[in-house]
């Protein structure tokens, strides 16, 4: 079953079209990758996918539902969710608190609930912790903590491990296959390390067009790919 899709999605800022005309679809269940170089139009087609951005022209869909226009808070309550590729997490709360307002949109067990996150995140020992005193990429892993708190059916992750350390990716690697008995991923990832040992398919942009879709080896392998992105054509 497709999850999420988009049907002749673009975006016009000004005279410049940073997407053109992109057809994507994501079954549930699957860990999808979306690479391409900077400037490829990933984040404008993200910033469309969560609602952030509105599409000059195409749509959306979630679950068969056209979302092209609604609202971001709109379409987290249809079980989405988006870390951001700058950390958005709040500075001055703790890690339980920030966490915690995440359980208590949806009505959650914020006893129960906020400490296993942090812990699935390897952050269980800076509960109590400011958030603001974290560094960059304990900042990002709060932040996914925070999305899995949501209990999403749709985890979009922009540059997650951005600011880990080697130890920390490996960690990180393992959470996102076990995440995926239980939500649908789309993850924003420059590390070719992480997008070929995690991903089930990788679709890759340039020039806001979809150049190319596959498995990863698949991927690797193409030449346009690798003369675009790669940088072994």
């Amino acid at each position: 079953m497709t999850l999420l899709s988009t049907r002749g999605l673009a975006k016009d800022f000004g005279g410049l079209r940073a997407v053109h005309n992109v057809d994507f679809d994501l079954p549930q269940g699957q860990i999808r990758a979306l690479i391409g170089p900077n400037g490829a139009g990933k984040t404008t087609f993200v910033g469309m996918l969560c609602g952030r951005l509105t599409p000059s022209a195409g749509r959306v869909a979630f679950d068969g539902a056209d979302i092209s226009t609604l609202p971001a808070h709109k379409r987290i309550r249809l079980g989405m969710a988006y870390t951001f590729q700058i950390t958005s997490v709040f500075a001055r709360l703790s890690c339980h608190e920030n966490v915690a307002l995440a359980v208590r949109r949806r009505h959650g067990d914020e006893a129960s609930e906020v400490p296993a996150a942090l812990v699935r995140v390897g952050l269980g020992h800076l509960e109590q912790a400011l958030a603001g005193d974290l560094s960059y990429g304990h900042q990002r892993l709060l932040e996914i903590a925070m999305g899995l708190a949501q209990r999403p059916r749709l985890l979009i992750l922009d540059e997650p491990t951005q600011g880990l350390s080697d130890s920390e990716i490996q960690a990180f690697k393992a959470l996102i296959r076990d995440l995926s008995a239980e939500a649908t991923i789309l993850l924003i990832e420059h590390n070719m390390d992480v997008v070929m040992a995690t991903a089930d398919r990788v679709t890759v942009l340039n020039f806001g067009e979809i150049l190319a879709e596959g498995t990863p080896p698949e991927i690797r392998a193409d030449r346009a790919v690798q003369a675009a992105y790669l940088g072994t054509g």
